[in-house]
């Protein structure tokens, strides 16, 4: 792990007081996220542009220690198969000379090997949604490209971000705190995994 305490320990002992609220608010995230994607008749199945090849940064502690929690929840032989796929995955990157898309070291035939655990924006991608700000103006993201293809001709339906996100933020600093980190964290699940030890 990247994160210890002077006596050796790991600082995701801490994490555990916090993992049953975080499992609430991403259920809660997958329930409203199925509700919009209902009612545009939506799915990710057969999509050519998969998003698991997009390079998302992710910004919480608490997304890195539900990760670790799935991962070391996984066999040997997975680990070590993942562990070697973000090598590569991670070398590759390092080596081109361009921006590149490639395929999360977690997908497996098209499926995520620790679909439960995954992060929040891997969880929210694709859809329309919005975001208040603090100054009460609205942001309104698009959805993803096969979005526009499918559904470009049905009415917007709302799927508001924002209390996920003040609630994903308040758990992040009461973690924050418990393990006494200021610093920020931004890290690709490739570059989370590779953390691992």
């Amino acid at each position: 792990m990247i994160l210890s305490l002077g006596d050796g320990r790991p600082r995701d002992v801490f994490y555990s007081a916090f993992s049953d609220t975080l499992r609430h608010l991403f259920t809660k995230m997958d329930r409203e996220y199925s509700k919009a994607a209902e009612y545009y008749g939506f799915g990710c199945k057969g999509c050519s542009d998969n998003c698991c090849q997009t390079r998302f940064y992710h910004h919480t502690y608490l997304e890195y220690f539900f990760i670790h929690e799935g991962f070391t929840q996984l066999s040997s032989e997975k680990k070590d198969q993942i562990q070697h796929r973000t090598r590569d995955f991670l070398r590759m990157i390092a080596e081109a000379d361009k921006p590149v898309r490639l395929m999360c070291p977690l997908n497996f035939d098209g499926l995520c090997g620790l679909y439960t655990y995954r992060p929040m924006i891997c969880r929210l991608h694709g859809l329309p949604h919005e975001l208040q700000k603090s100054d009460q103006n609205i942001i309104f993201g698009p959805g993803c490209g096969t979005f526009d293809k499918r559904c470009y001709d049905k009415l917007y339906y709302k799927l508001d971000r924002t209390p996920f996100y003040i609630e994903m933020a308040t758990l992040e600093n009461e973690l924050k705190q418990a393990i006494g980190v200021d610093a920020k964290i931004k890290l690709t699940v490739a570059e989370m995994i590779a953390s691992f030890h």
